[in-house]
């Protein structure tokens, strides 16, 4: 490699170490990332410890990696694991919050330690053998055998939610949740429930669906065909199912905000792609990732460090505006 790249041997060491800032000049080190790719070089990790000492190796077990947010986490985690040479292996369990299949069964001793995002802690019992430290992410912090929690502030992202439109006059709700058993979306439901519960007037029916744009529109459309007054806003438990939401609405013949007003919840991309743009409550999912892993690099040191509550923030967006008309009369 060092002969197509037109360099040294130890060039291309510092390089393929990332110790070349200061000593090799930038196109010189994308010369050599570029042989790399050419001649397909991968790292010989083994020998690679043998001259550095151990490489420790962190799991970042998610549900999923169709949704942006998980994608984020492993984004915000993985810069903070590069920050004190700990690599990361990422595992899309494939049951969800369901229990997680170890995929490491014949070599989990060269895991130091799980992050564990928005799962049952009972799921983790196959992968937990063996004691390796782990840290929960968005899971409930007081049933919990993890060695450290990070959260987000989920139920105080559902006041902010449920203040804003009870501020525009709203008083007929509809939760459309997600059919999901994990302690997220039940902190939702509660605090829902708890924000309605002492304003006079208030009706809130709940829709149940999976996490996407279809089965958002049903269960809206159960929602705004139900006997009673008809819903003037839709509280979607994530973006996905606030686009399934607004389609409802247009299908109904309905306006949004004029009609109905809808909000998401995630700050995802599909927010502003939405039409009108989606009021939601912004999760900051890298932040997450990134003190979810110094909580288990602190953890693997001996220390056993603080639950952490990351703060969440409403966008109010054109999505939801000031109720006006009366509720359908059932």
């Amino acid at each position: 490699m060092a002969r197509a790249a037109g360099v040294s041997q130890a060039t291309v060491s510092l390089v393929m170490g990332d110790k070349w800032r200061g000593r090799v000049s930038a196109p010189t080190a994308d010369a050599v990332r570029r042989a790399a790719r050419d001649l397909g070089y991968r790292p010989n990790l083994t020998a690679r410890s043998l001259r550095l000492g151990p490489t420790r190796t962190a799991l970042l077990v998610v549900p999923a990696l169709t949704n942006e947010f998980f994608a984020r986490v492993h984004a915000g985690a993985a810069r903070a694991a590069a920050a004190h040479d700990v690599g990361v292996v990422l595992y899309p369990s494939p049951e969800g919050t369901g229990p997680a299949r170890d995929p490491f069964a014949s070599a989990r001793a060269a895991l130091d330690g799980v992050i564990a995002s928005s799962m049952a802690a009972e799921a983790l019992t196959d992968l937990r053998q063996g004691g390796l430290p782990l840290v929960m992410l968005d899971s409930d912090p007081g049933h919990t055998p993890a060695d450290a929690t990070v959260n987000l502030d989920i139920e105080d992202g559902i006041r902010q939610v449920a203040h804003h439109l009870l501020t525009l006059g709203h008083r007929h709700f509809a939760h459309i949740a997600a059919g999901i058993d994990s302690w997220t979306f039940r902190a939702r439901a509660r605090a829902l429930t708890a924000a309605l519960a002492d304003v006079p007037g208030t009706t809130c029916r709940t829709e149940t669906a999976t996490l996407d744009v279809v089965a958002g529109r049903h269960a809206a459309e159960r929602a705004l065909a139900a006997p009673g007054p008809r819903p003037t806003a839709l509280i979607c438990d994530g973006d996905v199912l606030a686009a399934g939401a607004c389609k409802a609405v247009r299908r109904t013949g309905l306006r949004v905000p004029d009609d109905v007003s809808v909000t998401g919840f995630d700050d995802s991309p599909l927010a502003v792609a939405l039409e009108p743009e989606l009021t939601t409550v912004r999760l900051p999912a890298e932040a997450v990732g990134e003190a979810g892993m110094r909580a288990l690099l602190a953890v693997m040191d001996g220390h056993r460090p603080a639950p952490v509550t990351l703060p969440v923030g409403l966008v109010p967006r054109a999505s939801s505006a000031a109720h006006t008309n009366a509720g359908r009369a059932g």
